[in-house]
């Protein structure tokens, strides 16, 4: 891990990484949880649903069939498109940090595990959209999965991004294990929602506990 390195291509996660989701991933889960009967009394219980793929999350979770977390999935989104996807918050400084490395002449991306329908109303939403270079995310009929098949994606939109100079920038461990099976390094942000132990397990190479830190390593 070489403290000096110089990435010239970044890939950032959104939720948790550039901006706070909570209150509108907790109501829209806690939304679409109640239409399976399943009944949620406090949505902040939910928070561990920010950052992986909600098909399994809600298999795992809550012990459904594919086909019940797909009509979940289904229910969320009702949710979320009208209401959730503005319950949101961009992190102080991340604005200011993506304008300045524009600045700098890095290629500033986006590899989220959200469909890029919503991804890009968000970044828009926020006035943030014009410092990506590519937007990618999973599609909204979850043709990209994993954490890995977005980076991929997002990869094949870079010829020249190699593992010395590309850096993978996320709060869970799926960041850093989709970085990893491209042999690329991570920095995980501990001002989203995954703890030092989390990352560092996943192999996290950079672990910054707030925007100003993360600053700090990217400039």
């Amino acid at each position: 891990m070489d403290k000096n390195a110089v990435f010239n291509n970044l890939l950032f996660d959104l939720d948790g990484t550039l901006t706070d989701p909570a209150l509108g991933i907790t109501s829209a889960a806690q939304y679409a949880l109640c239409k399976m009967g399943i009944e949620v009394a406090d949505r902040t219980t939910l928070t561990w649903l920010i950052g992986p793929p909600l098909i399994g999350s809600f298999e795992e979770g809550f012990g459904m069939t594919n086909l019940q977390a797909l009509e979940a999935l289904k229910h969320y989104r009702e949710y979320f498109s009208e209401k959730g996807i503005f319950e949101n918050e961009i992190y102080p400084g991340i604005a200011e940090l993506l304008s300045d490395l524009k600045a700098a002449g890095r290629r500033v991306m986006v590899a989220t595990s959200k469909p890029e329908d919503f991804t890009h109303r968000i970044l828009e939403h926020f006035d943030i959209a014009r410092y990506f270079d590519f937007v990618g995310g999973n599609t909204m009929d979850e043709g990209r999965p994993t954490k890995a098949d977005v980076i991929a994606h997002v990869l094949r939109s870079c010829p020249d991004a190699a593992p010395e100079n590309t850096l993978m920038i996320g709060d869970r461990k799926y960041d850093a294990e989709g970085a990893r099976a491209f042999g690329l390094d991570c920095a995980g942000v501990l001002y989203g929602y995954g703890s030092r132990e989390e990352l560092e397990h996943a192999g996290a190479a950079y672990i910054v506990e707030s925007v100003a830190a993360l600053r700090e390593l990217l400039l």
